[in-house]
């Protein structure tokens, strides 16, 4: 196994998660399989790196650019399968899935600014969140079908996008204000006064009065 099959792996994981939150429609039985092909995608994503790291076959930008891209990917491919669940509207499934990856470009936005790369928001990373999925899951299962199960769902996972969209506020507010700090604005010096005798003056009286 390679690096690059770890990372292929999390990709089927992600689309298997995906399909499997799809055909949930027809059983809870599959927000089991869903729980499963998270952990499939979570061993893929989070091992790559460190099979590269162990065997000394480091691609510190192959890895970074293919990680990063990868992510992006299956937040999409398991946040649309959420949204095609029965369980949770797909406007606030899709609204979950644009505020992660806000949260995650802001992350790679900081490592260029700050020379830090801080992957999760608080105590909250991509670990903690597919636990959490992986709840949400075996809670949906065990509750089975019914009238309050959708409500539920949907506002639960409305109330974690607008948390993120909140998080990540907070956090861009910091940035900025940290980044302005760091560099503030140049203070506009008054204009000189130009004479005939200055280099500048000379130039721009040779200018005006040269033929066309």
């Amino acid at each position: 196994m390679t690096s690059d099959g770890l990372t292929a792996l999390g990709v089927v994981g992600a689309l298997g998660t995906g399909a499997a939150y799809a055909l949930s429609t027809l059983s809870v039985a599959w927000l089991w399989a869903a729980s499963a092909l998270l952990v499939v995608q979570w061993f893929g994503d989070s091992l790559d790196g460190t099979l590269a790291r162990v065997r000394r076959a480091e691609r510190p930008r192959y890895g970074y650019y293919l990680d990063h891209i990868v992510d992006a990917f299956s937040t999409a491919a398991i946040g649309t399968g959420i949204g095609l669940s029965p369980y949770v509207n797909l406007g606030v499934a899709l609204a979950g899935v644009l505020a992660y990856l806000i949260l995650s470009i802001n992350v790679y936005l900081e490592s260029q600014a700050f020379g830090v790369f801080r992957l999760g928001y608080s105590r909250i990373g991509p670990t903690e969140a597919r636990i959490i999925l992986v709840a949400a899951n075996v809670a949906l299962a065990l509750s089975g079908p019914g009238a309050a199960v959708v409500p539920v769902a949907t506002g639960a996972a409305a109330a974690l996008a607008v948390g993120m969209f909140v998080m990540v506020a907070v956090r861009i507010g910091r940035n900025v204000s940290a980044l302005g700090r760091l560099e503030p604005p140049p203070t506009a010096s008054p204009p000189r006064h130009l004479t005939t005798t200055s280099p500048e003056g000379y130039l721009l009286k040779h200018e005006a009065v040269r033929p066309i």
